[in-house]
């Protein structure tokens, strides 16, 4: 017998998700926001998606699809948000409403969005849930059509954190009859920490600027644009996000061998590991620079590293340089639109009260 579990949202990873777990046997309840209603349209009536790719393949049946929060949630108690972080609050006010302390929700990836996804919940005077994050989709996939999606690899290793830290364990061993390379990390903001999305894409988009807007993003973004020179900014970006992991206590995995250890490619620096790698090496660029490897990356990515850094004492000039520009590129305040220690319930905490935090969940 499978597992009942709610995925929420209709992208790219979402579409990919609930048709894979629906190959395997689980039961899928597919939410989509009321706003992207459209987003489903087209597989609400018969509740089909054709999966491609090198896992399961053909079409599959979903048991339910809906814009309904009420009924996705009553559906299952494991609710799968994979949708970007700037969807996070949307979804967040949409489900608040709704969530039960029986509740556990899995954000894939969470770029740290659990801890601002419970300090929300919590003002609908909801407490007692369970929330936790992943550190990178479960799949390199896209969605081909309204109707299906083509995965083309999976990663190895799928690090969990979970809020509170205390619930590890159990959110573990949920997941793992879902996702069998469940990883588990000290708590949910090493785990955010440890998201490579953001060290990869805006050093890489940023420095591809005029190449991707010439072209449209037809380049191959990972073989072609992250030459030797835009390794050198990635790596940059990078030991400066290990530099605010250690002042929170954390070795965090450098970037080269975490694409390593995700199954993406061969043991070396980033360069070798990216164009050793079959899965990233098929990856297009994106089509504008009006894309969330931007609006997402910055934002909600090394933008909110950097205020951590703030908050704990630790520089972080080239990351704050990449948010600087981004946010010119991208006509948006990529400060002020994502989310730092105030969204993240943390602000003005020692290192000794946001441990206990983490840990338990109470301030």
């Amino acid at each position: 017998m499978g597992t009942r579990v709610t995925v929420l949202g209709g992208g790219n990873t979402a579409f990919a998700v609930a048709a894979r777990l629906s190959h395997k046997g689980h039961e899928v309840c597919l939410l989509e926001h009321p706003d992207f209603s459209h987003t489903v349209t087209e597989i609400t009536q018969n509740k089909e998606i054709t999966l491609e790719g090198v896992l399961e393949t053909g079409p599959v049946r979903l048991t339910r699809i809906t814009t309904d929060p009420r009924e996705a949630l009553t559906f299952s108690p494991l609710l799968l948000l994979i949708v970007p972080s700037y969807a996070h609050r949307p979804f967040a006010n949409l489900c608040g409403p709704h969530l039960t302390a029986d509740h556990t929700i899995v954000l894939m990836p969470g770029n740290l969005g659990s801890m601002e996804f419970l300090t929300l919940a919590r003002t609908f005077g909801i407490s007692g849930f369970t929330v936790a994050e992943v550190d990178t989709a479960p799949y390199v996939c896209r969605k081909t059509s309204d109707t299906s999606a083509v995965i083309w690899g999976e990663v190895t290793s799928l690090g969990l954190g979970v809020l509170p830290a205390s619930e590890t364990t159990s959110v573990a061993q949920i997941l793992r009859s879902l996702f069998a390379n469940i990883a588990p990390y000290r708590d949910v903001a090493e785990c955010g920490l440890s998201s490579m999305n953001p060290v990869v894409h805006p050093a890489g988009v940023l420095m591809n600027a005029g190449r991707v807007e010439y072209s449209r993003g037809e380049f191959y973004f990972y073989e072609e644009g992250v030459s030797n020179s835009v390794a050198k900014v990635i790596e940059a970006v990078d030991l400066e996000r290990q530099a605010v992991g250690s002042a929170l206590g954390y070795q965090l995995t450098p970037v080269g061998e975490a694409f390593y250890n995700a199954g993406f490619g061969p043991r070396g620096s980033i360069w070798e590991t990216i164009n050793g790698s079959h899965m990233l090496t098929r990856l297009k660029a994106p089509g504008s620079l009006e894309s969330r490897w931007l609006t997402e990356d910055i934002p909600y990515g090394i933008a909110t590293w950097s205020k951590l850094g703030s908050q704990f004492n630790v520089d972080t000039p080239v990351t704050d340089a990449l948010v600087h520009i981004g946010s010119i590129v991208m006509e948006a305040d990529g400060w002020g639109i994502g989310r730092g220690p105030t969204e993240l319930g943390i602000a003005g905490m020692s290192k000794h009260a946001l441990r206990r935090y983490l840990d338990t969940g109470r301030s």
